[in-house]
């Protein structure tokens, strides 16, 4: 074991992990997540110091120094891996492309996993900081593109927005971006103060709950102490929690007709399918657990066979899931979202697209923001793409799909 690679935070590695050895170290069929096979042309490795964190990357197109770099940020409940089915081909069009276990996930240590730790490390600006340090360390002054999906896609969107020097295009991928939040102008003279966001917010969750089907919105339950252990600890565990959870996401699931909302109301909102706008008494475990897929439906799930499924429930089921909620908190808490007030106004100026499934209820979870998104918060939109046969996990349903689709935005942003 090499020193200084350990650390005793929740990305703690188990001692007979092997994963540590692949530092550095490209296999003929490298390892992932320890015994996880992936794609030849993948290698796994550590980079330390990256705002405070020891990093694990999943790289392609390494090989030859000094080719443009593309940065991949993944989404909950995803790691690294989730972009394992589109790195080698955005690698063979000439691009080095490396997706990280991003803060709170995976093989990347350095964040603190406790519902009473360290919070703030969570917010927005500091994912941002993130991957700005993560380009440095690699030897980069700009990448060609930084490509995110679900909340991966607001971290490359706000990296575009901040630092368009270094995010030269940006695809976000089944979560849109409305921009920035606005501050009010011409409020001097008004005798009335002008109803804050938050507000609006309050009053909308205080009506889920009235419904006569009691709600609540899936961010805000996150966000509560209990989230994490009622997914890792449920009575299905969590690898049958988690195949639940990405079937009722995806395109397999057959509730999923997405349509968009026509305002951010309790009547609208409770359209949306059970895993957004949940039963307010129920987890998330509870809630996905009735549509869990067949056994002749697991067999025949191409996208995500149980070996590369038990990836996942393996990682989270060392890591637990509170890293990947501790964002949903800064979400959802205005304490931590303020700050992106001083962007008001600002636009993505840079080369942008969308991708997302055309069965994803995610392009239509936040009333109006796919609509905002193109009228105003990319200002050079390139493409705007809904792909047939794909629910929220667009690029590992659809890969080859996607993977065309990123190389053609690319070449349009140049």
């Amino acid at each position: 074991m090499k020193a200084g690679l350990r650390t005793r935070l929740h990305g703690e590695l188990p001692d007979n992990s092997t994963s540590i050895v692949l530092q550095r170290r490209v296999l003929a069929e490298p390892l992932a997540y320890e015994t996880a096979r992936t794609t030849a042309g993948i290698r796994s490795r550590f980079v330390s110091g990256v705002n405070g964190l020891t990093m694990h990357l999943l790289e392609s197109g390494f090989e030859t120094p000094g080719r443009p770099c593309l940065l991949l940020l993944h989404g909950f409940p995803e790691l690294a891996y989730s972009w394992r089915k589109v790195m080698v081909p955005l690698a063979a069009a000439g691009y080095h492309v490396v997706a990280p276990d991003q803060r709170g996930y995976g093989r990347t240590t350095g964040w603190d996993g406790e519902y009473d730790g360290e919070v703030g490390s969570f917010r927005m600006l500091n994912l941002v900081r993130d991957a700005l340090a993560l380009v440095r360390a690699l030897g980069y002054r700009s990448v060609e593109a930084v490509i995110g999906h679900d909340f991966g896609s607001p971290v490359a969107a706000w990296s575009a927005l901040i630092r368009p020097d270094v995010f030269r295009s940006a695809a976000l991928m089944s979560a849109p971006f409305a921009g920035p939040p606005e501050l009010p102008i011409g409020t001097a003279d008004r005798d009335s103060p002008i109803p804050q966001p938050r507000e609006a917010v309050a009053r909308v969750l205080r009506e889920l709950a009235a419904l006569s089907r009691p709600r609540k919105h899936y961010q805000w339950h996150y966000s509560t102490r209990a989230a994490n252990a009622e997914m890792l600890q449920c009575p299905q565990g969590a690898h049958a929690f988690l195949r639940a959870y990405f079937h009722m996401k995806s395109a397999d699931w057959k509730g999923n007709l997405p349509v968009a909302l026509a305002s951010w109301s309790a009547q609208e909102l409770a359209r949306l399918p059970t895993y957004y706008i949940m039963d307010r008494d129920r987890g998330m475990a509870a809630t996905v657990a009735p549509e869990m897929p067949s056994a002749a439906e697991i067999d025949s799930c191409r996208w995500l066979p149980e070996d590369e499924l038990r990836v996942y429930s393996a990682e989270f089921g060392r890591t637990g899931f509170q890293g990947g909620l501790n964002w949903y908190r800064c979400a959802t808490d205005p304490a931590c979202t303020a700050e992106l007030e001083i962007f008001s106004g600002r636009t993505i100026d840079v080369p942008s697209c969308f991708i997302a499934g055309r069965s994803d209820w995610g392009t239509y979870q936040k009333p109006g923001e796919f609509e905002r998104m193109q009228a105003s918060a990319c200002t050079n939109l390139l493409g705007c793409h809904l792909v047939d046969g794909a629910g929220h996990w667009v690029q590992q349903e659809q890969a080859e799909r996607v993977a065309g689709l990123l190389l053609e935005f690319l070449q349009r942003a140049r």
